[in-house]
């Protein structure tokens, strides 16, 4: 088996590949790269069992083998290299020998046939999304998933796909946040809980790609096939919750106010807040939002006033900052709104502008019991 490849077009693939590998896995097999060369196309694998992702690169061969390369040592090797042809030859003795202009390294090898292959869907449903699009949805839901393993269907993204719009959600019982699409539509209805991980690699990979994303899924995988790469992972079993019957309809205090404004104040007010509860009191009365934080255990407290568009009775109400922050960092719009009902009922925050036609985005947050 032998081949040659840049080894900058080399790297890029695979530290992108690595990004499946785990720091510790159960099995030796998973610490490395399966490549599979089929004359001139080179398939490199990497698998944490869960996720597998793979991609198609395009060398110099007419030779076949499949085995598996240390993937680290591959990596930092790779990373000092200044663009260049790189030979790969595999040898009898379980190794594999790379040779670049100035030098020769030997990578020992194991056998490709270990490796784990990757599920085969059957009789999948399928869905075409742009690429920049679907990163767009997981990086504006993924921050509100949870992290509790006690309830591991809210520590991913759900997906809702029907003939009328895509729709993702994430929460943590905390926070909240549906995410839409009216102008992205699915052949057939689907639901199914994605995981965190092939997220994060999706969104890192696709940002501002127009390339179209072909989802696979039923009910167990789902399979994401884009360019010359394809992800399969396995979803979050269980029932997501009923998202629907936590948004509150009926919201006649409305407030209407400049983002980035909002978002530094609630930031340096929070600093005086008690660092348990995060606690910030939002006061609106008339045109004027007054934000106030205190931290009695040390005598530390904080407040700002704010002109802003209201709607509404006058009331006041406690947010945990951490939230509050998270939430406004991801929206891009210039203006807000926040509606809400009673001290304690959720909030709602929605971007006022700077949304595409069809896409739609609703933020939910629990209020902190404000104790006079």
């Amino acid at each position: 088996m032998k081949f040659i490849v840049s080894s900058s077009y080399l790297l890029k693939q695979l530290q992108i590949l690595g990004g499946v590998i785990n720091n510790t896995n159960t099995l030796p097999i998973l610490d490395n790269f399966l490549f599979d060369l089929k004359e001139d196309e080179l398939t490199v694998s990497a698998s944490d069992l869960e996720t597998t992702m793979s991609a198609k690169l395009k060398v110099e061969s007419d030779s076949e083998g499949k085995i598996a390369v240390p993937a680290k040592l591959l990596l930092d090797t790779l990373k000092t290299f200044p663009e260049q042809p790189l030979t790969f030859v595999a040898e009898d003795n379980n190794t594999i020998e790379l040779s670049s202009n100035h030098g020769k390294y030997a990578l020992a090898y194991a056998d490709g046939e270990e490796f784990p292959n990757p599920v085969e869907l059957e009789e999948p449903s399928s869905t075409l999304i742009e690429g920049d699009i679907l990163a767009t949805a997981i990086g504006k839901t993924i921050f509100a998933s949870g992290n509790d393993d006690l309830r591991p269907v809210m520590s991913g993204v759900f997906f809702q796909f029907s003939d009328e719009g895509l729709t993702f959600v994430a929460t943590d019982a905390h926070k909240l946040v549906k995410y839409s699409r009216e102008d992205v539509t699915a052949s057939q209805s689907a639901e199914f809980i994605m995981p965190k991980k092939p997220l994060n690699l999706l969104k890192g990979i696709l940002a501002g790609s127009e390339s179209e994303v072909l989802i696979e899924y039923n009910d167990s995988n789902a399979k994401f096939t884009f360019d010359e790469t394809q992800l399969i992972c396995r979803l979050i079993d269980g029932k997501y919750p009923n998202y629907e019957a936590v948004i509150p309809k009926e919201n006649p205090n409305k407030l209407t106010i400049e983002r980035n404004q909002f978002l530094s104040s609630v930031r340096r007010v929070s600093i005086f807040s008690n660092k348990t509860t995060h606690q910030v009191r939002l006061k609106i009365a008339g045109a004027e939002l007054n934000i106030s934080a205190e931290d009695v255990d040390y005598s530390n407290k904080a407040e700002e006033r704010l002109t802003c568009a209201y709607q509404g009775d006058d009331m006041q109400i406690g947010f945990n900052s951490r939230f509050l922050t998270e939430m406004l960092n991801n929206l891009n719009s210039d203006e807000v709104q926040l509606e809400m009902s009673l001290p304690n009922r959720a909030g709602i925050l929605t971007p006022v502008d700077g949304l595409d036609p069809g896409e739609r985005i609703t933020m939910l947050v629990m209020p902190v019991m404000l104790n006079n």
